[in-house]
């Protein structure tokens, strides 16, 4: 059995939804996008942990407890086949993949979203202390954003019995780029999950579905070394058809005139 890392983000790749958006919509808050925005204007923080820092420094998010996030965790829409996925993992033709789920999000959102699913132990959110007397939240103990999941891939990946190479990481937005960077200088395998113009350029595949085990695809060709018509059999065995999957390249251009070209020119 060969070992593997296996790490995935989890707003947007694991779910459809983004933590931040549930939960303004939960307490009523209006304008998340345009803090958000702000927040990405001036760089004040590291991409993805704005939510992280509205919970700890906006008015209006500061009533903020420890509960909300939980319920948020209820109310976010999963991916299809989130167990299936880390069920396969366990044993995909000699190859074993320990799943860990490195986010941004609170962490009381994710382990709240997945639970019965992933061990509260296998997921790295942001964490906050709360104050004991009135739950408010003090201070940040932990942001897995940026370059900080690269500190979790980093601790994990020396936990465990593998080599450099043994990596996948699996992401959708402009947070995942430094990592997704330092595992391609590991020679791990990168997989985006989304159509992002930073990230797509990085990831060594890019996979668009609204079903988790969509991943399985970039694995089974680029580590168990499969091709397609035994990757067709493997989801068909578990009840599943690939019923469209289309490899496309998709290059897009900007194309303007230089200065000083004339009508004779063109």
């Amino acid at each position: 059995m060969k070992e593997y890392l296996l790490a995935t983000d989890f707003d947007q790749t694991l779910s459809f939804n983004d933590s931040g958006h549930v939960l303004s919509e939960l307490l009523g808050i209006p304008n998340f996008e345009d803090r958000i925005a702000g927040l990405a204007e001036i760089h004040l923080v590291q991409q993805g942990a704005e939510l992280a820092y509205l919970l700890l420094h906006d008015p209006e998010y500061r009533r903020v407890r420890q509960r909300d996030l939980v319920a948020v965790g209820k109310r976010i829409r999963l991916k299809k086949n989130i167990p299936l996925l880390f069920s396969l993992l366990q044993d995909l033709s000699g190859h074993r993949f320990a799943f860990y789920v490195i986010s941004a999000a609170p962490e009381e959102v994710i382990q709240s979203a997945l639970e019965g699913i992933v061990p509260p132990d296998r997921i790295f959110g942001t964490r906050f202390r709360y104050d004991p007397a009135n739950g408010e939240i003090t201070s940040i103990e932990r942001v897995a954003a940026g370059y900080g999941k690269v500190v979790v891939l980093e601790e994990l990946r020396r936990g465990l019995p593998i080599g450099r190479d043994q990596v996948v990481y699996i992401g959708d937005g402009s947070s995942d780029i430094h990592v997704m960077l330092h595992v391609n200088r590991l020679d791990g395998l990168t997989i985006a999950v989304s159509e992002n113009r930073y990230l797509t350029p990085i990831a060594r595949r890019t996979v668009l579905s609204d079903n988790a085990l969509s991943v399985l695809v970039p694995i089974l060709e680029e580590i168990v070394g499969w091709e397609p018509l035994a990757i067709r059999a493997f989801f068909e065995r578990h009840g599943l058809v690939l019923q469209e999957w289309d490899k496309i390249r998709t290059d897009t251009l900007t194309i303007r005139e230089t200065a000083g070209v004339g009508p004779d020119d063109r």
